[in-house]
Parts: C-alpha cells; structure tokens; sequence
C-alpha cells in the first residue's frame, strides 16, 4: 500500500489546537480546525489576512507554546521553526502536521468536501495533487 493513508475522523470540539504561522496556508488551516469545534491559536507576529474566531498571539514560536494542545500544525516559512515545533509536539504526545514536510507529519490535511449532513477527505500519496483537487471537486459536486 505504500504511502496509503488511513481515513481517521476526530471529534475537535473544545479541544485545543495550536497553529505556528500566520500565511494563507496556516490561516486555511486554522479556519478548518476552528469549523470543526476546534480552539484555535495561530502564533504568528502578522497575519495574511482576517482571522475569526481564534486566538492570535502576535509573537514568534517558542519551546512550549504546544503544552496542553491536542494537535499542532507548522505552517511557517522557516523549515528550522517548523522542525522545532514537531520536536516538541513529540516530547508532549501532540498530533502534528508540518505543511513542508510529509514525513515529518502524524496526520494529513485533506481536501474536505461537506454537504447535505456529510463530510468527505480526499488525501493522495502526495504525487499527484492535481487528481486529488479533482476527486474533491467531483464529490463536492455529488455532495
């Protein structure tokens, strides 16, 4: 199966999740957590755009801004930051997510696909992301 990927679904209601980087790929990442009940922290000293609904520190990451958090994602610009934080997310049994690093990663963001009471993830094996865009397009069209 290779790079196959197990389907998990995670109640993130009230449960606290903590985004280092404030680009357009952490704040869609923080956006979706937040959307499922999540509480999120973005930490990041600017934003690339509007964020509702979750928490900002504007500062840096530092070591043990992940204490107590149930998942992170590293979504920053600096492959150095990124890896710290999955350090830490390690030594404190946080779920991570490294946005430039699959294998650094302990789940995977999907393409997510709502409608009429459902939800649906669609994640490749990372080598065609292209095809993964177009399933998600399809089911959200079925959806």
């Amino acid at each position: 199966m290779g790079n196959s990927r197990f389907p998990l679904f995670i109640d993130l209601t009230g449960r606290r999740a903590v985004v280092v980087g404030g680009g357009p790929v952490g704040l869609r990442r923080a956006e979706a957590l937040r959307r499922f009940g999540a509480e999120v922290t973005v930490i990041s000293p600017r934003l690339a755009g509007p964020l509702a609904g979750a928490v900002h520190l504007p500062r840096a990451y530092r070591d043990g801004d992940l204490a107590g958090a149930f998942l992170a994602v590293a979504a920053t610009d600096d492959g150095a930051v990124n890896a710290a934080a999955g350090r830490e997310a390690r030594r404190e049994g946080v779920l991570f997510n490294r946005s430039d690093c699959p294998a650094d990663c302990d789940f995977f963001f999907p393409a997510i696909c709502e409608g009429a009471g459902l939800v649906a993830g669609v994640v490749g094996d990372g080598t065609d992301h292209r095809r993964t865009a177009q399933a998600a397009r399809r089911i959200r069209e079925v959806l």
